[in-house]
This record gives structure tokens, sequence and C-alpha cells, in this order.
């Protein structure tokens, strides 16, 4: 019987025939098509201007694109072609088909600084320069959107299908573009366009359309999309939605580094004592840092290479053997070399182990059990032949049954309990999801784990507990304040986009710092929704009682008063007791007030009320007035 039908869990590593598969393409090879004709440069809105228009929207698609794929996936490569333009410019000669930045016999261009400058500033001398057309006009035989396949193919014909992945990404709002042409002549068009299109995605290029609809005007992609992209069915009703949805992605991407999929570390799985298996484990979350610092000359921009040197402290000399480190011990002094301490640190790979404990309900992996980022675990063939039946086997019994693994990992100086839990493989019209396997939760130690209720005893003994109004509105609110779908990948490292956006204005000599948005700062915006209002105060209120607003607000007034009438009491009587110490009508007989400080003559001046403003002379006089002299 075979475990897996499907061969959902043939991994890159097995040697086996059976689970064998092709290495995951390192490479995209991008061919981005925009339509150019007149339609795309018309306002969407009627009081729209040149920024409102579906080429412009297109364009700064394109920039932010571009900009993510520098930081993300550089070494990609991209061609952008316009069709339906004036001039042309292409290998093949084909009208109506104008490549922007890929020369005569060139492969495709990176993705640069240069090539963000020039696609920003198109708009302003693309009219004059490339010019706009209809390619597809009524008595002519030019099929303009077949010349942009067939030149976009040409441009992907470098590069093995088993190490890139090629794509067309095609931009338009032009649902029917053989509209203008009737009878034989629109039915040959269809034909050879279709045909060249599935040709196309039998060479293994993928063909993506991306539509732009109108307000006033859907994008209807029955009447020609769907025939040449071999959608039939649900799959033209899901499209619109999920094309709108990839556009938008596309333009409002996060700027992030994409890591290709590598394994940790491969893992010995002891089910029972004579019975293991090869699994290899995969990091779903990885620390990004800005890049390092590279030193470089001052003269000559080369990269400066740091190197350490060692010298004598006694003779200068300079030291030629490897340091070496020491501990003590026993009132002793033991000498390490650098390659004995790597050594010691390095643990065998027979250490590397799980060891099956046994099984549970997955109703006892509660959500605080998950203190760090799980690992992924998939198994392997690559040492232990039969790993990925006995994996399947495992897997399939653990989610029928509705069971996590329970299982120690690592060493005696390093042990963890983890939870294994099975996970299905998630699939949607666009690809997987979530890849069949494991993941692998670290379990916390009964230290980490501490109780959330703080119990606040009353004088009768008796601890206060929430009535079921105070419930309800608690529950209320926190329906209210929930984040749907939540996943700590929508949200950007604010410290990091102001790094890659400092390096973006350096790369392409912008004035000004883009607007960065912390998304880790709190919704303002959806606080004051009414809803989020409402209930925030129907919770104050269950909690808190009708008139607490006022009351507080007048125990604060009132507290400020008091607080403000003892501290002026305290100054004064302060005062008081040290103007006694004074003989102030024999000073003033004496003429020896001048003699005293300002601090000392305003002790007489609170101790009688009387006012504090002004200058020594003048403090000295209202002294002497109010003595009588």
């Amino acid at each position: 019987m075979d475990l897996d039908p499907e061969g959902i869990f043939r991994d890159d590593s097995d040697s086996d025939e059976e689970f064998s598969q092709e290495k995951e393409p390192t490479k995209d090879l991008v061919v981005y098509l925009v339509d150019a004709s007149p339609k795309m440069f018309s306002p969407t809105t009627t009081d729209g201007g040149k920024d409102d228009t579906h080429f412009h929207a297109v364009m700064n698609c394109l920039v932010q694109a571009l900009k993510a794929q520098i930081i993300g996936r550089s070494y990609d490569e991209v061609a952008i072609v316009f069709f339906n333009t004036k001039e042309k410019k292409n290998l093949q000669d084909q009208e109506a088909v104008y490549v922007f930045n890929v020369e005569e016999r060139e492969p495709l261009d990176k993705p640069t600084a240069r090539l963000i400058k020039e696609l920003s500033s198109i708009e302003d001398t693309f009219l004059s320069n490339i010019g706009s057309r209809y390619g597809i006009t009524p008595g002519s035989r030019e099929n303009s959107l077949n010349n942009a396949i067939w030149v976009a193919q040409a441009l992907l014909r470098k590069g093995s299908a088993k190490t890139t992945t090629k794509r067309m990404v095609l931009f338009t709002n032009e649902d029917d573009p053989f509209g203008s042409v009737t009878r034989a002549t629109k039915t040959d068009m269809i034909r050879t366009t279709v045909q060249r299109a599935k040709d196309v995605q039998d060479l293994g290029i993928l063909i993506e359309l991306l539509p732009l609809s109108r307000p006033d005007e859907e994008f209807n992609v029955s009447i020609f999309y769907a025939d040449m992209m071999g959608l039939e069915g649900d799959e033209i009703a899901q499209f619109l939605p999920l094309a709108s949805q990839r556009l938008e992605d596309m333009t409002d991407q996060l700027r992030k580094r994409i890591f290709k999929k590598r394994k940790v570390k491969t893992l010995t799985f002891q089910l029972t004592n004579d019975v293991c298996i090869e699994v290899n484990t995969y990091a779903l979350i990885r620390p990004t840092v800005p890049g390092t610092i590279t030193w470089l000359d001052a003269m000559t921009n080369i990269p400066l290479r740091t190197e350490r040197s060692f010298i004598c402290n006694d003779t200068g000399a300079l030291l030629e053997e490897a340091p070496k480190r020491f501990h003590p011990y026993n009132n002793e002094v033991v000498k390490f070399s650098v390659a004995e301490l790597s050594a010691v640190k390095k643990l065998p790979n027979t250490a590397n182990n799980l060891r099956l404990l046994g099984f549970k309900p997955l109703n006892c992996l509660k959500d605080y059990h998950n203190l760090r980022p799980s690992t992924f675990i998939f198994p392997s063939d690559e040492d232990i032949f039969g790993s990925t039946r006995a994996f399947i086997a495992l897997h399939k019994s653990m989610l029928r049954l509705g069971r996590f693994a329970l299982a120690f990992y690592g060493t005696s100086s390093n042990s963890h309990l983890v939870a294994l839990v099975a996970q299905e493989e998630v699939t949607t019209s666009s690809g997987q999801v979530e890849p069949p396997g494991m993941y692998m939760i670290y379990l916390p130690y009964s230290d980490d784990i501490r109780s959330v209720e703080e119990i606040h005893t009353a004088s009768d003994g008796v601890a206060p507990r929430a009535t079921e109004d105070q419930i309800k509105s608690a529950s209320a609110l926190i329906k209210r304040i929930d984040l749907k779908d939540f996943s700590v990948c929508q949200f950007a490292n604010p410290a990091l986009q102001r790094h890659y956006g400092a390096l973006q204005v350096f790369a392409l000599g912008e004035d000004e710092m883009p607007d960065i948005k912390d998304e880790t700062l709190p919704d303002e915006d959806g606080l004051s929704r009414p809803g989020v209002v409402k209930a925030i105060d129907e919770f104050k209120t269950a909690v808190y009682g009708e008139n607490y607003n006022e009351e507080e607000e007048e125990k604060t007034a009132g507290g400020a008063h008091a607080d403000a009438a003892r501290k002026r009491k305290a100054i004064a009587e302060k005062a008081a007791e040290e103007s006694k110490s004074y003989d102030w009508a024999d000073l003033a007989d004496n003429g020896k007030l001048k003699e005293l400080t300002v601090v000392e003559l305003k002790y007489y001046l609170t101790a009688h009320n009387l006012p504090l403003t002004g200058k020594k002379e003048v403090l000295i006089n209202r002294i002497l007035t109010h003595l009588g002299k």
C-alpha cells in the first residue's frame, strides 16, 4: 500500500526515485508586459489628472516591486516591455512592442537604482519618445498582444526550468483587445494569440494577468483572457478578486529580506528503542538585522580587510603563535588553544536527536506553552531509508486521532520537552499555503509558567469576582479590538524600514526620506471607530459605574488643591520657625538688613504672609514698612 500516493512528502534530499523531486528554483525571471494604449492614459475619474491613470498606477506598482526586489531577492532578473506603442524596439522587429531596459541580445536586467530612477520619470516623456497607439485596428493584420508575448518568450529563453522560475506579468485595462476587428480576422487573431499563450505555458513559463478596472466598468475576464489563461468554471469568478489582491500586494508589499528554504540540522527521531527515522528541521522565523558595515579605503573605495596581531607586553615583539585561553581550576591555570575550545563547544551529531515519549490530546496543549518560535520538521531518507514512510504513517495517525506527540529533545545538559503537532497541507488556487509536516513546539519549564490571576482579598477574606455584566462587557470589547487573521509577517520592523528608506534615499539620490509608518503603534483610527468607542464606554461603566469620569475629575481636582494647600502650609511653617531666630527690630534699627541674603529676608515675608516679588531693596523696604520704621 502506498502511504503517500500524492507525493506531498517528497523532499529534495530523497535519493530513491519514488521520492525524488526537482530542486527548488533559486532565481526568478520576470517580464512585465505593460499595455501602453491610449485607454491606459485616460483618467479613471472625471476630475482626475495624469496621476489618476492606470498607466501611472502600473508604473508606481513596478517601482515599488523593484524596490522590494532589490532588498529581498537582488539576484532576480527583470525586463519591462511596453506594447501598443508607436515606436518599436525588440530583437524580433515586431511592431508596437518596445523593450525598455534590455538591449538586443543581452540577458535580462537585474533590478537596480538606475532602472528605478528611469522608470519613475518615464511618464513625463513616454508619449513623446515612445508613443501610444491602438495596436489592433480595423483593416490591419497586426496583433500587438501576440507580438508582445512572442518578444517576452524570447527574452526568457535563457535559464533552466529546474533552477529558475519564468513569468510574464501582464498589465492591461482592456478586457476585449480584439473588439475593434470583426469576423474572420478577429477569429484568426484570437486563435493565434491563445495558441501562442499555450505554447509559452508548455515551455514552463507562467502567465499572470493583473487586470485594471475602472470605477464604472469592471474588467470582464470572460471575453478573451479566460481562454488565454485556461480558466474554467469557478476559477473565472474567483480570478478578479485574487488578481486585485495580488496587484495591491505588489504596490504595498513590505520591505523584507526573502531567504530560501534551508534546513537547520538533521535529527534522529527515535520512535522506540529499536526504531529510528531521520528528519530535517527548518527555522520558520529568522531575526533580520541591517547589513554589516563594510570599511572602504578613503582613496580607492576598495573594501578593507581587517587583521589582528598580538604583541608581547614585555618585549614588544610580534607574537606568531596562536593565542591561548585559560581557565582557573583548583588553584591551577588550565590553558586551551582556540581550536581546542571550538572542539569542546561542538557537540557530536549523535546528540542531535528526538526521543518519542508518548501522545496527548491536542486540547492539553495551551497557547501559552508556545514561548518561542517553533521549528518545522520534515522527513528525509538520506541516511535512514524508509523514514518518509514511517513519518507519513505517524503524521496521518496524529491528524486522525487529534493527538500531539510529546518528545525529549537535546542532551542531558541542554534538554527540552517538545510537542510535535502534525500540520496538514493547505492549498489554494494560487498554490501551497502550508506544507505538510510537523511543528516542534518548545514546551516551557515549570518555573516559566506563572499564575495569571492575582487574588486581592477583601477585609472579610473573600476575593472579589467580576459580575456577569462585567464579563460580557469585557468579552464584547475584546471581540471588537481583536486582530483578524493576525500574523507577525504582516507587520514590518520599523527600524529596518528606516534603514531601507535611508538606503533608498542614498541610492536614488532623493532629497527626503520616504514616509515610514510604524505599524507596531496602536491603531488610533481603529480605536476611534464608533463600535469600539461604545464597547470601551460600556466596559468602563460596567466596571467603574455610571459617574466614574465625573467623580475621577472631581477627585483629581480636589486632590490637586489639597496637595497645593498642604505644600503652602509646610513652607509657611518652616519660614516661621526660621524667622524666630532673627531679631528683626534690632537689624532694622542698626541698618543690618542689607547684610542678609534674599532667602533670609523671605523668611520674614513668608511668615507674615507678605509678597515675595521684587529685588533685594524692595524686600528690605517692605520689611521696614511692616515694622513701622
